[in-house]
This record gives structure tokens, sequence and C-alpha cells, in this order.
């Protein structure tokens, strides 16, 4: 568990990150969780937040995107809380069984997740209950003051959220703070900024155009799905190294619909 900032907490679950945002609701006891970890990690997840929460349920999950390492805990998680799941509108197809992520590309940056990516779990899972979209340019639930950006690019209804009052940016996979292709790397957790998991990321001009409008927003403070957070001069230095390196196949870029 890390304390990312204020009422912002951190979780690292094997290879991703939950977020946590407390101090919700009128007596500011309350909290949502930002997505839910990789498989498995349901009984570890509920362990951690007990010491940030106690034992009382979200008022709400929310995700930003549907990938399997972010959505592992939610059937666990759905057994003891019966609380709403929130995704983008487009998000939704992946999340109920209507649509399948598209195959990965394990050779378009080298590193041994990359070259495993074919063996991860890219089906989309069947949530029935409690599923409620969010639209762009819409207010969060429960989540006054902070603001969704949709990103799009890593997958179609990607979002990340930004908090004005301290300029604290939750990216989701949009940027991430570690190399996640390679898995010396992220065993080191070396803080350095990217775009998204390559092997993972079917339009990568999109994805470049995501980048590009997060650093709009002039973050102080980033935490994202993979990595450790990063704020400051380092951020902002990071941010324009990326945009100004990023790159992408065209052909490989579709245009989502």
């Amino acid at each position: 568990m890390l304390k990312i900032a204020e009422n912002v907490y951190g979780i690292r679950t094997g290879i991703s990150n939950v977020m946590i945002v407390t101090g919700l609701g009128p007596i500011k006891q309350d909290y949502v969780l930002i997505d839910a970890g990789i498989p498995f990690c349901g009984s570890y997840l509920q362990k951690e937040l007990n010491k940030i929460v106690g034992e009382k349920a979200p008022l709400a999950i929310i995700l930003t995107h549907g990938h399997f390492d972010h959505i592992g805990a939610i059937g666990h998680l759905f057994k003891s809380w019966n609380v709403p799941i929130y995704a983008h509108e487009q998000e939704l197809p992946y999340l109920q069984g209507k649509k399948t992520y598209d195959p990965p590309h394990p050779f378009r940056i080298k590193g041994l997740l990359s070259f495993l990516s074919p063996f991860y779990p890219r089906d989309g899972i069947v949530i029935t209950q409690n599923i409620i979209p969010l639209k762009t340019d819409e207010p969060i639930p429960h989540l006054d003051g902070w603001q969704m950006i949709h990103t799009p690019g890593h997958t179609e209804g990607h979002i990340s959220v930004f908090r004005k009052s301290d300029r604290l940016l939750l990216a989701g996979d949009a940027i991430i703070t570690v190399k996640q292709e390679s898995l010396f790397a992220v065993l080191l957790q070396k803080k350095e900024l990217h775009g998204p998991p390559a092997y993972f990321t079917p339009n990568r001009a999109k994805a470049k155009q995501s980048i590009i409008k997060l650093a709009a927003y002039k973050p102080e403070i980033l935490y994202s799905g993979h990595g450790k957070p990063i704020k400051g001069s380092a951020l902002d230095a990071g941010l324009q190294t990326l945009i100004s390196q990023y790159e992408w196949e065209m052909e490989d870029a579709p245009t989502f619909s």
C-alpha cells in the first residue's frame, strides 16, 4: 500500500496497480476503487484495503478499461460487495462478453512480457449486473472535484481521471511509469514514462493523441496502472520526452468507430 496524495492510495497487485480514493460522502468516510488488479488477487486486495478503509464496501468500482490485469478481482469482490461498476460506454462490450480485445503484437517492442503476451487472456469478462456506462465529459459519480478524460488507443473506452485541486492524474494505462514490455524493468520498478503496453495497444496513433491530451492538463503528480508515482519537474520533462519520441506503425493503427 502506498499513499499517492491526499486521500489517494495505491496497491500493487503483481504487474498492475489499483487506486483508492477516500474521503468521500457526506461525512468523508467513504471511498471508491479504481480498477481491480490481476486475476486471483481478490483476497490480497481486500486485506490491503482493510488497512486503509476497514472492511466497508466502496461506493463503487470504476474501471479505466477491461484488460485482464485491471479486472482480475471483479468476480471475487462482487461476491462481497453489491456495488455499481462504472466503465466508459465504449468499453462496455468488452465487459459484457460481446467483444474480444484484438490479438497482441508480441514483437512491436521487445521484452519477455511482450513475447508472452499471446498467452494473456483477452476475452471480455461478462458482467451482467450493476454495470453502468460513463459518457465522455460527464461527471464521475461519487468523485466530486475529479474529471473523467476519455483516453483511447490502448482500448476504445479507456479513461483516465484528473483532480484539479492538486493536479493529480490517475492515468490508467494511457501513460505508465515503467517499461511494461520488460520483465526486468517491471521487477525493478524502474521509474520512467512510457506509453501504454505496446503489445496490447492496437491504435498507437490514438494512444499518442491521448498522451498529448493528458499532458495538456499539466499534471503535478501522475500514478498509473503500472509503475510508481512520479511528480514535479521529472514528470513534466518526462512527458515532453515521451511525446517527442513516441512512434507508431500506421498500418497497425485502425480507426476506432
